[in-house]
């Protein structure tokens, strides 16, 4: 076993033989197909440490991937993956190899399955507990066209926790299209059914004999209902026994497992045997997260993602100062979490399988009675928050921006409606950089604005996230407090908490002509803007209330003014400004600076603030140039100029 990435690629003759040509894969023997499994993984350590990325899942899925792909006829047979962590191996074996190094870089290949990018990538994911509602809606298109095509999703035992999935499992215990429900349990979620017996019993079950046994006699016992139930029940409580399928034969599915997910003989045999079935399939196997790699196996949290790793220079080294370590947004929420936790009792923590992600690691090991990891349900968490909040407690929901997404209509009808007292953390709000659009917090801001009797905040910096946490969490109603990926400024942090006005900006400093109100962690780049083009500059603070008083004051004074935020332009904070400037008859320009209308892709965060034009240099460039055709059309527009043009010969 491995326990040190490998800096040179390895040797892979197998590999590079599909990767020229896939159709060879089809044509491997037994031992090909496992010297085909060890070439992959040892490729995908490689290939991540020279590129960084999700790590864990893709090696604990080898196997699988090989057998999925030497079994069924992709990419005209779809195999739908859930998240897409597990995705790199797919890749790797789909005619991307050569492209690995780029991985989550600017131009390069996404972390994630993207249809646009692969044929082989049938369903684009990076939210949870999709894979069966799309692969049933692909079987059931297959039904609709009278094709035998196969449908297989691919879910872990954390994605389906999420309630879509049960959903999807629901109906299609129903409408019975021909699919294959792979559960990819790597024994972190889902309780631990192992031993020979488990085993053994899955090796029966999932034989071409058993099978053809158990149909014929189905279709005798169904003339006797009284022998039909006694031997169904049987049956289910055979497997019941021994294995967690009583619940999904229940849910109307055909259950094999729980199978070795590293056994690739057998999950090929099993596979081939299984593909053919008539009505939904379900398919449990276990793994072992990070597989092949000692330090993941033993660490699977740790290295669920790895950073890209460099080679340790030879030599004496020159000894350099050390950098001031700066904490991170979701460090500061933390330490805000436990220190009010420790000063009031009613304090519980919420949070949608995102505990390290959120910094609640400290705060569930210190008060592990008062923290409720609720799985990948964010519709759940939300409303579980609310209940909690109508009998006395005072609820916190840790939760990044983009899986908010789902909770919508739980955040307006269970708790904006009933104004209940629930805290909003979140993370992740604007651009995230590498892990691309389907994690950019690129909308909050507009989806949250427009419901009614919920706060809004958005910090510039780590002290004003802890202040403003303790402003949201002491104010008697919906509170929502949005911060960014990472660290910022640097700012020192206060360990006193102070609530903050609600609805008032403070003004950095002053300029002439142009006002610029800057809405949460864009007040580093507004401040480089504000000195090149001498511009007042605003930290906004609240989106909501918006401080109207302050933007009426600087309109007497100002031409122009200049929003810039790290969300989508449309109905975001630039929106707001130019709605009280409307409302109230100003006539002074404005420039919305933020995130185009279109799905940013992935890159570094300095990469996509250039490309969006709201790096320091880009928007100053526009600025000026709004404000040279702001000072025209006044010119345009004076009395003596309208005087001048009505002279002009027509």
């Amino acid at each position: 076993m491995s326990s040190e990435i490998p800096l040179t690629p390895p040797d892979t003759p197998l590999l590079s033989a599909v990767d020229a040509d896939r159709s060879v894969l089809n044509g491997f023997d037994k031992v090909q197909l496992e010297q085909l499994a060890e070439e992959l993984r040892a490729y995908l350590l490689y290939s991540v440490g020279q590129s960084g990325g999700h790590f864990g899942a893709g090696l604990g899925v080898v196997e699988l991937t090989v057998a999925l792909h030497y079994v069924f006829n992709t990419p005209e047979d779809r195999i739908v993956w859930d998240v897409g962590h597990q995705t790199y191996p797919h890749k790797i074996l789909t005619g991307r190899m050569q492209q690995m190094h780029t991985m989550r870089h600017a131009g390069g290949l996404s972390g994630f399955p993207k249809r646009s990018e692969s044929e082989y990538d049938t369903f684009g994911v990076g939210h949870s507990s999709t894979s069966i509602s799309a692969a049933m809606g692909m079987a059931l298109a297959a039904r609709q066209q009278g094709s035998d095509r196969k449908a297989i999703a691919v879910i872990g035992d954390g994605a389906i926790t999420g309630g879509m999935a049960f959903e999807a499992l629901a109906h299609a215990g129903h409408e019975r299209p021909n699919m294959l429900v792979i559960l990819n349990d790597n024994q972190m979620s889902i309780g631990h059914n192992t031993g020979g017996l488990a085993t053994y019993f899955a090796k029966i079950w999932a034989t071409k004999t058993y099978l053809g046994m158990r149909e014929r006699s189905k279709r005798f016992l169904q003339r006797f209902s009284f022998l039909w139930e006694w031997a169904k029940r049987t049956e289910e409580h055979m497997k019941g026994m021994v294995a967690p399928s009583t619940m999904f034969e229940e849910l109307g599915f055909h259950y094999i497992g729980p199978l070795d997910g590293h056994d690739l003989p057998q999950l090929v045999k099993t596979l081939e045997n299984m593909k053919d079935l008539e009505g939904p399939q379900f398919l449990h196997i276990r793994t072992v997260k990070g597989k092949g790699f000692k330090p993941a196996e033993e660490d699977p949290v740790g290295y669920h993602a790895l950073n890209k790793v460099e080679a340790k220079p030879k030599g004496p080294q020159s000894s350099k100062p050390l950098k001031m370590k700066r904490l991170k947004y979701q460090d500061v929420f933390g330490q805000w979490l436990c220190d009010t936790a420790e000063t009031d009792a009613r304090l519980v923590g919420v949070t949608p399988a995102m505990c390290e992600g959120s910094g609640m690691v400290e705060f569930a090991e210190r008060f592990p009675d008062r923290y409720y990891d609720v799985a990948i349900a964010e519709q759940h968490a939300v409303t579980l928050a609310a209940g909690m909040a109508c009998d006395g407690m005072k609820p916190v929901v840790a939760i990044y921006s983009t899986f908010l997404q789902r909770g919508y209509d739980q955040l307006i009808h269970d708790v904006a409606l009933q104004n209940l007292d629930v805290t909003f953390g979140i993370d992740r709000a604007g651009l995230v950089g590498q892990d691309g659009p389907t994690h950019h917090g690129a909308f909050d801001l507009s989806y949250l604005r427009c419901i009614p009797n919920l706060v809004i905040a958005a910090p510039s910096t780590e002290n004003e996230c802890r202040q403003m946490l303790h402003t949201a969490f002491h104010y008697p109603g919906p509170a929502a407090v949005r911060y960014p990926r990472g660290t910022g400024s640097g700012a020192a942090i206060s360990q006193q908490m102070t609530a903050l006005e609600i609805g008032k900006a403070e003004k950095i400093f002053d300029g002439s002509k142009v006002a610029i109100l800057s809405f949460g962690s864009m007040l580093e780049t507004a401040k480089q803007v504000a000195e090149l083009v001498d511009a007042t500059l605003i930290n906004m603070r609240w989106i909501k209330p918006l401080d109207k008083e302050m933007i009426l004051l600087l309109s007497a004074s100002h031409k122009l003014f200049v929003t810039i935020e790290d969300n989508v332009v449309a109905g975001g904070g630039g929106s707001l400004v130019g709605e009280v400037l409307h409302q109230h008859g100003k006539t002074n320009g404005l420039l919305s600076l933020g995130l185009p209308d279109e799905f940013i892709d992935h890159g570094t965060c300095e990469e996509l603030y250039k490309s969006c034009g709201i790096d320091a240099e880009s928007a100053s460039r526009k600025i000026r140039q709004k404000l040279e055709l702001e000072e025209k059309s006044a010119e345009l527009s004076s009395p003596l100029m309208k005087k001048d043009i009505s002279t002009w010969p027509r």
